[in-house]
């Protein structure tokens, strides 16, 4: 679907999700994929393939979860500080191309900027201190300050209480498709997908939601 059809105009606040869609998720991708399998097998003395056959089923079980999304779950479950695990792979974090630069024009605009994420806080932290993005914004609300994952449509109606917004003069934007869903359901009309969540990874639109690649490919518009 295409997004320029957006009626810019009519959105006063922004929400935008933070890894795959301002941030290249590479870094997270590096990281539960190679880096964190790599330190569980170290530290509990077992092949890699052991390692993968453990921490799979553990993965699945909380994915769209709030565990999923919490470095203190995952330091108790695995017997590592996965807070600092991060930290050392941190150089890897990085903003894609387009996002200073969307942000500016928006800021420009006079819209609303919200950092809308299902990271931890902790995470959070961490790639803003690495990136500087915390000043582009109005507001950070993580899911863990409202007690749900953007997956679960009653989040939205809980961020109410953190976050008051007008439903239908808000744009959001991520790159996961069951958050949009999820977003659509609760009443969003104005969604975007984000199809280049990696730099590592292929473009991969929706026919689903509004879709660009990256923000470099918004601002052509």
């Amino acid at each position: 679907m295409n997004p320029s059809s957006t009626p810019w105009n009519s959105i006063d606040t922004i929400f935008l999700d933070m890894d795959g869609t301002l941030l290249d998720l590479h870094f997270d991708d590096h990281f539960w994929q190679d880096f964190l399998p790599e330190a569980y097998a170290s530290h509990h003395q077992l092949t890699m393939e052991q390692a993968s056959r453990e921490l799979a089923p553990k993965f699945e079980a909380t994915k769209g979860t709030l565990d999923w999304y919490c470095v203190d779950y995952w330091t108790r479950e695995l017997g590592l500080n996965v807070a600092e695990l991060k930290n050392q792979v941190a150089h890897l974090i990085a903003i894609h191309d387009g996002v200073l630069e969307f942000l500016q024009l928006m800021r420009e605009q006079g819209k609303r900027l919200v950092l809308m994420t299902n990271a931890h806080p902790k995470v959070v932290e961490l790639k803003m201190h690495h990136t500087g993005l915390q000043g582009h914004f109005d507001a950070i609300v993580t899911s863990h300050q409202v007690g749900l994952p953007k997956e679960n449509v009653a989040f939205w109606q809980a961020l109410q209480e953190h976050e008051p917004y007008d439903i239908k003069r808000t744009l959001f934007a991520d790159d996961t498709i069951s958050v949009l869903r999820s977003a659509k359901a609760a009443g969003f009309i104005h969604l975007l997908h984000i199809g280049k969540p990696s730099s590592k990874r292929a473009v991969s639109l929706s026919d689903e939601f509004p879709s660009v690649a990256g923000f470099s490919q918004l601002l052509q518009q």
